[in-house]
């Protein structure tokens, strides 16, 4: 059992007052809070030995790389990775993305095809198609059902000879969609396909275990899971970060330089050109301890509990339709009151204190096939409360009175 209490008082942030109300925080989804104990090794940091890493015998440049690559373990420990080398420090899940579409450059031609889901984040439908511009592969998309699964069927059908790779959420961002990866892997890796998963949405929840899902490629992002924004992961299967060229040329990343050749650093270094968020990776690695030390199975069934009241109490509202109900899901609820556009109900709630995402959620596929303009989305953290949630459902019979 959780001490809710006990680990609120962890987030300062949770304290304020918003338009003179008490702060309920709701868009987790978008982006977790973060503790203090994450806020004190990012003061630690610049108080005490910020300075650039990997180059400098100086003792502030020594004690700076041992606690950024003491980070890149602990983020190849939660992720289980075979190799820390097998993790490479991004700026974010998008970042990550893009480092291997366009490292794909380089391995596809045209005719060959890739996979993508209708579950998708913008982040992981432009970069492939953009991808497929410039090699002349094939896009094609896994369809979803109303309850927002993705049709398995079809996605036994798409796969061939043909098909390279595979792009798949681990949980949807919009609906709460839990994708059934390992089914996913499974039947690419049966044709010869590559597989990258999006988890920046899946670990807040889950702790994703890399050789055991016997995935080429995961994402990730710290400001999800607690940590600071501008800081992200890529975990790569060795053998497919040997295969890809660099993503960006620049210091950190070469072995050797002169005018007439370069070679490049072995991983991980070979894909982090330039001075990184040095602070940013270490607060990286302190938010999965954090995260860790209350447990991952606490959290998902607490997490659980919340959406379950939620998704009971939100349901006693006349009108009000829910996005996304798959049997596999968590910690987010897509929603709309009928006749109402989105954005309205959003500034209202706000007005109230209470924080949550309106619009498309960067999946605007998703909202075509539902053929609306966007949703209103609650996402919970396990620093949440079933009180907080009562707040929310007045809150929308409230906006619902008030834009009726």
């Amino acid at each position: 059992m959780l001490d809710v209490s006990k680990i609120r008082a962890d987030f300062p942030i949770l304290s304020r007052q918003v338009n003179n109300k008490p702060l309920v925080y709701f868009d987790n989804a978008a982006t977790s809070q973060t503790p203090q104990a994450v806020i004190d090794v990012i003061v630690d940091y610049y108080s005490n030995y910020n300075a650039n890493i990997h180059r400098g015998v100086h003792t502030l440049s020594q004690e700076a790389t041992d606690k950024y690559e003491i980070a890149r373990q602990t983020i190849q420990k939660h992720f289980n990775a075979k190799f820390s080398h097998e993790i490479i420090f991004t700026s974010g899940t998008t970042h990550s993305i893009n480092l291997v579409a366009n490292g794909f450059s380089t391995l596809l031609k045209t005719g060959d095809e890739i996979i993508v889901s209708a579950l998708e984040h913008h982040s992981n439908i432009v970069p492939w198609q953009m991808l497929c511009e410039r090699t002349g592969a094939v896009l094609k998309v896994i369809p979803m059902n109303l309850e927002g699964e993705l049709i398995m069927e079809a996605y036994d059908n798409l796969l061939s000879d043909k098909t390279k790779l595979v792009f798949v959420n681990h949980i949807s961002n919009a609906l709460g969609t839990i994708n059934p990866i390992e089914y996913i892997i499974e039947k690419a890796h049966a044709v010869g396909a590559a597989v990258l998963i999006d988890g920046a949405q899946s670990c807040p929840h889950i702790k994703p275990d890399v050789q055991a899902l016997d995935v080429d490629f995961y994402v990730a992002s710290a400001h999800k899971v607690c940590g600071p924004t501008g800081v992200g992961m890529l975990y790569g299967k060795e053998e497919w970060l040997k295969k890809l060229p660099p993503y960006q040329g620049g210091g950190e990343m070469i072995a050797e330089v002169t005018f007439e050749k370069t070679t490049y650093a072995d991983l991980p270094h070979k894909f982090e050109a330039g001075t990184p968020n040095i602070c940013g990776g270490i607060a990286f690695g302190a938010a999965l301890d954090y995260m860790n030390n209350i447990g991952f199975d606490n959290i998902a069934s607490y997490e659980n509990e919340l959406l379950a009241y939620a998704t009971e109490q939100l349901s006693t509202i006349e009108g009000l339709k829910f996005y996304g109900t798959a049997k596999h899901k968590t910690s987010v609820i897509s929603f709309n009151l009928e006749g109402i556009h989105p954005y309205d109900v959003g500034t209202i709630l706000d007005k109230l204190g209470i924080a949550v995402r309106t619009g498309h959620h960067c999946a605007q596929p998703i909202m075509d096939f539902y053929c609306i303009p966007g949703t209103i989305r609650a996402s919970f953290a396990f620093y949440n409360t079933k009180e907080e949630i009562d707040v929310l459902v007045e809150g929308v019979k409230k906006a619902k009175m008030m834009l009726s």
